[in-house]
């Protein structure tokens, strides 16, 4: 058993499509539209094949996101090296979105970053 994808809702799906294309090397199905519903996703796959679902639907409620909660509390991405770790944080902090924390090693030996990415959604970039 493995589980297949993890999806979330978005508000702006372009932008989080784009986000995990420019910066994880997403590849992207061409989008399915339920114009009865107004439903739309993307099917986002990385490279070693995990994939995440990204959708849309209108009137949907944007809660704000608390740190300390239940539920999702982020999505991590292994890029293989501490210099990569290094650079990807160095450019996302760049083009403007906040580092929480490191790169550091963790106490439990992990070495990672977590930025702030869009629409508040955190991301973890670890070895």
């Amino acid at each position: 058993m493995f589980i297949d994808h993890v999806a979330m809702y978005v508000d702006n799906l372009e932008n989080a499509r784009n986000f995990f294309i420019k910066y994880f090397n997403a590849k992207s199905n061409d989008g399915y539209h339920n114009e009865k519903t107004g439903f739309r996703s993307y099917f986002l796959t990385f490279d070693n094949g995990a994939r995440l679902e990204i959708m849309n639907k209108p009137e949907m409620a944007d809660c704000e996101k608390h740190l300390n909660r239940t539920g999702y509390a982020h999505i991590a991405f292994s890029v293989g090296s501490k210099a990569e770790v290094d650079r990807l944080t160095e450019l996302l902090k760049n083009d403007g979105y906040s580092v929480m924390s490191g790169p550091r090693t963790t106490g439990d030996g992990y070495y990672e970053s977590c930025i702030v990415a869009f629409e508040d959604n955190i991301i973890e970039i670890t070895v």
